[in-house]
């Protein structure tokens, strides 16, 4: 039960995040300069909301699986890309949003949406390598 509380956490944040990296994100690119602060204020409190409770329930169960014993090669890769992904929203990701913020620069939008990929690739991968866990057994 544990592997699929994992699985269904990991997988709706792979959906959520080609969904940010397609079509969220490059989106910030055409909101007029005026309305921008307040449709980024409201984006990023309101997705907040949906990511914080899912990476905690990703990175949880992670965790619980660890120390039930969990130690497939499947399983120790996914970590590896769990902490990229951690990582990466820590000191990428989140200092540019801070940056939009304060005052939306299409260099700070590009590297928004240029710097996201390593997140989405390694979301993807980490789901690829769940569903091969659960297929496996654990």
């Amino acid at each position: 039960m544990l592997e699929l509380m994992h699985g269904a956490a990991t997988w709706a944040l792979v959906g959520l995040i080609w969904v940010v990296q397609l079509v969220i994100y490059p989106q910030l690119g055409v909101v007029g300069r005026a309305e921008f602060a307040a449709y980024h204020a409201g984006y990023t409190r309101r997705v907040s909301w949906v990511v914080g409770p899912l990476m905690l329930a990703e990175i949880g169960s992670a965790g619980w699986l660890w120390w039930n014993g969990e130690r497939a090669a499947w399983f120790l890769i996914s970590l590896g890309l769990l902490a990229v992904i951690w990582i990466s929203t820590a000191a990428v990701q989140v200092p540019l949003h801070g940056r939009l913020e304060r005052e939306f620069t299409p260099e700070a939008h590009r590297m928004l949406v240029r710097t996201n990929w390593v997140r989405t690739a390694a979301w993807t991968a980490r789901g690829a390598m769940v569903v091969f866990g659960l297929a496996e057994g654990g």
